[in-house]
């Protein structure tokens, strides 16, 4: 596996990235070694966050953990993705041995057919224009997680959202 680490509001020790290359190097057997995991540590407040996302083709194993000591986090966010590799590792197994029961006519329907996707509501509203310091505080006095606004200073469409610890995030389209 290839490890980007990086810190915000910290200094990046070299006992933390061995702490890191020990833990997750225990995840290395279900992986490739083109496999790039993103680690990304932080303080806030006094709390030390680790994230680590580890992209995969059609799906993204990520978890992040806080506590008052770096290195519990890193043990408490191996924990989790470990959980999440055996998952989706039992997921893809299960898969692939239910597949030998099924005959292969079956394979040409369409799978989504079962399942699928019904739109409960339809809503329209006129997008205004205003800044996404004024987008979020709109989505807040509505209680909303998130807020599509178009962008004052870009004229694009855009979504303000809520984060965890009361931060905010705003998407912006490419086109």
């Amino acid at each position: 596996m290839n490890y980007i680490i990086i810190g915000k509001n910290i200094e990046v020790t070299e006992g933390l990235k061995t702490s890191v290359y020990e833990k997750l190097g225990r995840l290395e057997k279900f992986f490739t070694d083109d496999t790039e995991a993103h680690v990304t540590f932080s303080v806030e407040k006094e709390r030390q966050k680790i994230e680590v996302t580890i992209p995969m083709t059609g799906h993204i194993i990520r978890a992040e953990q806080a506590s008052d000591d770096m290195y519990v986090s890193i043990d408490l966010v191996v924990e989790v993705i470990e959980r999440q590799v055996t998952r989706y590792k039992k997921k893809i197994v299960d898969k692939e041995q239910n597949a030998s029961y099924i005959q292969s006519d079956f394979f040409d329907v369409d799978e989504d057919d079962d399942e699928e996707v019904k739109i409960i509501r339809s809503k329209r509203f006129a997008v205004k224009p205003m800044y996404p310091e004024d987008a979020c505080v709109q989505m807040e006095l509505l209680g909303h997680s998130f807020y599509v606004f178009r962008n004052a200073e870009t004229d694009e469409v855009n979504v303000v959202y809520k984060r965890k610890g009361n931060t905010y995030g705003l998407i912006e389209p490419e086109f």
